[in-house]
Order: C-alpha cells, then sequence, then structure tokens
C-alpha cells in the first residue's frame, strides 16, 4: 500500500503542488518554531512541495527536508534552493541532531504499526527537549482514500499510539477545520510532542 501511496504522489505530483503550496500556514508554523531555539535545526519530514522549508529557512532555521516521492524531491528542491533528499520515514536513522522535526500531514500514510516504529526513530533523531509536530485527518478511519493509505486518529487513539513510545510526551494538541478551499468540512488533529 506505501508503494501505491508513494506512486500516486509521483503522478500527480503537480496537482498535489498546486493545491497545497499557497495555503496559509503560517498560525501552525509559527506555533512550531516558537518553540525552537533561534538558528535551530529542523527535518521537515515528507516535505511535499517544499512550502514549510522554504518559510523555515527564511526565519533563519537550518532545515533538512525529505520526501519518499521523488517527483515531489524535484519540485520541492527547486523551490527552495536546497537539496531534498529522497527516503522513506522508516529509512531514518540520524540520532540526536534535530530541535525540532516537522512532519505535516506526511506521517499519515503508515500503519500504527509503522507509525510506533517511526515515532522511535523521530525520537531518537531529536535533541533531548526537541519537539515534532505533526497531523492526522481527524477520525477513526484506516485504509485506502482517494488512491493513499490513511491512518486517522483521534485523541484517544493518538493516546493510546504514543503510549508506545518511550520519551515522547503531547505537550499541545488543537482540531483545525482543513484550510484548502472546498475542503474546510474536514478535520485534523493537530500535536505538538516533546522529547523529555
Amino acid at each position: 500500500m506505501l508503494n501505491k501511496t508513494i506512486n500516486y504522489y509521483d503522478t500527480n505530483a503537480k496537482e498535489f503542488v498546486e493545491g497545497t503550496l499557497n495555503v496559509d500556514f503560517k498560525a501552525t508554523q509559527d506555533k512550531f518554531i516558537n518553540k525552537l531555539p533561534a538558528k535551530g535545526y529542523i527535518l521537515d519530514f515528507g516535505c511535499g512541495s517544499g512550502r514549510d522549508t522554504k518559510y523555515f529557512l527564511a526565519k533563519d532555521f537550518k532545515v533538512d527536508a525529505i520526501d519518499g516521492s521523488i517527483e515531489l524531491c524535484k519540485i520541492a528542491s527547486e523551490y527552495t534552493n536546497i537539496k531534498v533528499h529522497h527516503m522513506y520515514f522508516n529509512e531514518l536513522s540520524i540520532v540526536n541532531k534535530y530541535d525540532g522535526i516537522w512532519a505535516c500531514s506526511s506521517i499519515l500514510h503508515l500503519s500504527l504499526d509503522d507509525l510506533v516504529d517511526v515515532f522511535k526513530r523521530m525520537s531518537k533523531a531529536l535533541k533531548d527537549e526537541g519537539i515534532i509536530y505533526t497531523s492526522f485527518k481527524y477520525g477513526d478511519f484506516s485504509g485506502e482514500r482517494n488512491g493513499r493509505f490513511f491512518t486517522d486518529m483521534t485523541e484517544d487513539s493518538f493516546a493510546k499510539l504514543i503510549a508506545n513510545v518511550d520519551n515522547l510526551k503531547v505537550e499541545e494538541q488543537w482540531i483545525t477545520a482543513d484550510v484548502r478551499p472546498q475542503r474546510g468540512n474536514e478535520k485534523w488533529l493537530n500535536l505538538i510532542l516533546r522529547k523529555k
């Protein structure tokens, strides 16, 4: 199913970028960076169009960006003027490097078992007291939707999931409407986790 999801993004990269690049995500981006040290180090984990990477770079942060879609890596590299690395989430093996990991609408494509593994990898990649921002479609659904695999989350299901990961605690969670045009009835669970 992961291959099918990656294939979706490779095939629809241009349309996906057009739908997400100009979305105003400043409130959430600022909430995240305000918890980081000045000029801190961010991993944009599943960077898509490169929208958020570009914003963080403009705010004087150091950013590494990765994506599982080769086509999105090409587009995002051009847009951000940094090399976006082609990598899958379960290949993250860096230790103690980042002040913050930004996983916006990205790891929601993983199964529950894979999510536990990837959160453990993210925790290892963070410095002590580092933070993760992540977001999931709000609900109990898990499976294929519009050609991609999704795991949706509620506060309760996420609490159960993250209990399997040592050192990560939910610092903040909030629900938002989708910011894309004609998608406002879709709800999202937003989370900030801190490495203790």
